[in-house]
């Protein structure tokens, strides 16, 4: 880690453009990563589950300081659970048990999705759906309600 951090510190001081590729959100990213591959060393495959969580934050922050668009916190917190999703499927990935995972995380990122774009219609950050984007609640809730019906007894 500390070669990687000097070899990091080294190249901003010889290439001075490059520090203003690699701006703050950059270091939550990092600690995401590193997470993940702590969880890969130790064989603890649930650590990608914070590790995505940290990581899309981090992802998210670097957007908003790239753009200035700082008001999308009103609607991007949605995509947070999708991160959660995305943690259980690396964790089911590296753990084995990859059908769970897929049924379990698919679902947090189909949720966290509708969410996603009903708020962000909702409050004005897109305009994908214009005035139909409750049609994705409705969907949303047919689905919560038959989606039980087909589990296997």
């Amino acid at each position: 880690m500390l070669i990687l951090l000097g070899v990091a510190f080294l190249a901003f001081q010889l290439v001075p453009g490059m520090r203003y590729w690699f701006s703050w959100p950059w270091i939550i990213i990092s600690g995401g990563v590193l997470l993940l591959l702590i969880g890969l060393l130790t064989a603890v495959p649930a650590l990608a589950i914070p590790a995505c969580i940290v990581s899309g934050i981090g992802g998210l922050l670097y957007w908003q300081n790239a753009t200035g668009n700082w008001e999308s916190w009103s609607y991007a917190w949605a995509l947070i659970p999708g991160f959660v999703g995305v943690g259980i499927l690396l964790s089911g990935l590296f753990g084995g048990n990859a059908r769970q995972a897929l049924r379990d995380g698919g679902g947090l990122i189909l949720t966290s999705l509708v969410l996603f774009v009903v708020f962000a219609s909702l409050l004005g950050g897109v305009n994908l759906l214009g005035p139909y984007w409750p049609v994705l609640l409705i969907l949303l809730g047919l689905w919560s309600l038959v989606r039980p019906l087909f589990r296997a007894r």
